[in-house]
């Protein structure tokens, strides 16, 4: 079976280590929807640290959804507030300007779900990096101990293990240290077209 991953906003490194292991993605769609997960969360790196960047979505723990049909919530501009933040992140990055404008179009569009957004990252990124993966969605919810390329746990960030991928240069570095496996987007911006090389020097510590 294909690698099974969860589609994710701005996906965290690691989801694109699994995802180069194998050309062929089956992204999980039809599980009960979780909060706290990077299905609508990314890390990046600010000047304060660590910052989330989430997308507010309409659901409640009583009403149970599966994740192909939550919707995102309209209460709140929440693509202003992560480009702003993103700029204020990366714009002294290396490689910022050579491809904001490219995931520009995310945050210009109005998106009723949450899967759609996610699947238009996973575009913009695939042609960043320019690589060619092709993935296809669940029809059904797999259970899991059923594929042995099951990576889904890669959306929990309470279940990733430290998979001591190797340092690349970041922009506060100096002032908090280097920070592991954080969106993509932190990797793109700061090592431009030499991320693929990175990400697929990683697939021994997966």
């Amino acid at each position: 079976m294909a690698m099974l991953l969860h589609p994710t906003y701005f996906p965290n490194i690691s989801h694109f280590v699994a995802m180069l292991k194998d050309n062929a993605i089956t992204f999980e769609v039809c599980d009960n929807y979780q909060k706290q997960t990077f299905r609508n969360r990314c890390d990046i790196y600010s000047a304060n640290g660590k910052l989330s960047l989430t997308i507010p979505v309409s659901y409640t723990q009583k009403k149970r959804q599966q994740y192909k049909d939550v919707e995102v919530s309209t209460t709140e501009n929440w693509q202003l507030q992560h480009i702003k933040s993103l700029d204020s992140a990366y714009r002294m990055s290396p490689f910022y300007e050579f491809y904001i404008d490219d995931l520009v179009p995310l945050f210009q569009r109005k998106f009723k779900y949450l899967l759609d957004v996610n699947l238009k990252c996973f575009e913009l990124l695939s042609e960043c990096l320019e690589v060619s993966l092709d993935y296809k969605l669940t029809e059904d919810f797999i259970l899991p101990n059923t594929t042995e390329d099951d990576f889904r746990y890669l959306a929990n960030s309470k279940k990733l293990p430290d998979l001591n991928f190797d340092t690349y240069t970041q922009v506060f570095s100096e002032k908090h240290g280097y920070l592991s496996n954080l969106s993509i987007l932190d990797l793109l911006f700061n090592e431009g077209p030499n991320s693929v090389n990175y990400l697929e020097n990683q697939i021994r510590h997966l």
